[in-house]
C-alpha cells in the first residue's frame, strides 16, 4: 500500500526533477529534434521531450508508457507544445501497432526501467518503416571497472526508490541483442555521480 502511494503520489515528481536537470535536458536537446514524421516515444513519462520536437518535421506523436500516474504532468506539456500526441497506457514488450508503422521511434532515459529491455527493443525495431530509425538517449553501464562495479552493489537497492531504474544496463549490447546496428552512437559521462552519469546517445537502424 506504501509502496503504491509512493509510486503514485512521490515517484513522478521526484523522476520530473531528476528527468529534467540541465545537463540531461542538454542530452535531450541533441536527439529529440532528429525525430520526424510519425513518431513512437517509448517511456514518454511526464512529457519532457515535448519542447524539444522539431514541430516541421513531426506528423504525429504516440506516447507509450505504463505508468499512468505520469500522465497528469505528461498532459500539460503536451498541451503546451502544441503536437499531436496519443497516450497509450502499456508496456514497450508488446507495442499495440502493425508492423513497419512509424518513420523513428524515440526512446530516452527508459531501458533502465523495462523489466524485459530486449523484448522491448525488438518491438520498436518490429514497428519501424522501412529507412526508418531507433533515436536514444540512455544512461547505463560505465566502461570503467570500478564504476562498473559500484553499478552493479548500488542498483538492487536503487531501482527500489527510483521506478525499477538499473545503473548497470549495458547499453550497446542491448541494441545488438535486439537486431540493432548502432552506427552512430556517443557516450560519456555527465556531471554528477559516476554510478548514475554515464550516457550514451544516437542513432540505431534494423541491422
Amino acid at each position: 500500500m506504501n509502496d503504491n502511494w509512493y509510486d503514485r503520489h512521490i515517484l513522478p515528481y521526484l523522476l520530473d526533477i531528476a528527468c529534467g536537470v540541465k545537463p540531461v535536458r542538454r542530452q535531450r536537446e541533441k536527439v529529440v529534434p532528429l525525430a520526424e514524421g510519425r513518431v513512437l516515444e517509448v517511456g514518454i513519462g511526464t512529457g519532457l521531450n515535448m519542447r524539444h520536437y522539431d514541430r516541421a518535421k513531426v506528423t504525429k506523436i504516440i506516447g507509450l508508457d505504463p505508468a499512468l500516474q505520469m500522465h497528469r504532468l505528461a498532459l500539460k506539456r503536451i498541451a503546451r507544445a502544441g503536437l499531436d500526441v496519443e497516450l497509450v497506457g502499456l508496456s514497450a514488450e508488446k507495442i499495440p501497432f502493425d508492423d513497419a508503422s512509424f518513420n523513428s521511434v524515440l526512446v530516452t532515459y527508459t531501458l533502465c526501467t523495462i523489466p524485459d529491455p530486449v523484448a522491448a527493443l525488438r518491438e520498436m525495431r518490429r514497428v519501424l518503416m522501412p529507412g526508418g530509425r531507433l533515436i536514444f538517449c540512455e544512461h547505463g553501464r560505465a566502461p570503467d571497472e570500478g564504476v562498473g562495479r559500484w553499478q552493479d552493489r548500488l542498483t538492487p537497492h536503487w531501482k527500489k526508490i527510483a521506478g525499477g531504474c538499473h545503473l548497470n544496463r549495458d547499453v550497446p549490447a542491448l541494441l545488438i541483442e535486439a537486431g540493432f546496428e548502432c552506427k552512430l552512437m556517443q557516450s560519456m559521462y555527465l556531471p554528477g555521480p559516476r554510478p548514475l552519469t554515464y550516457n550514451y546517445w544516437g542513432e540505431a537502424f534494423p541491422a
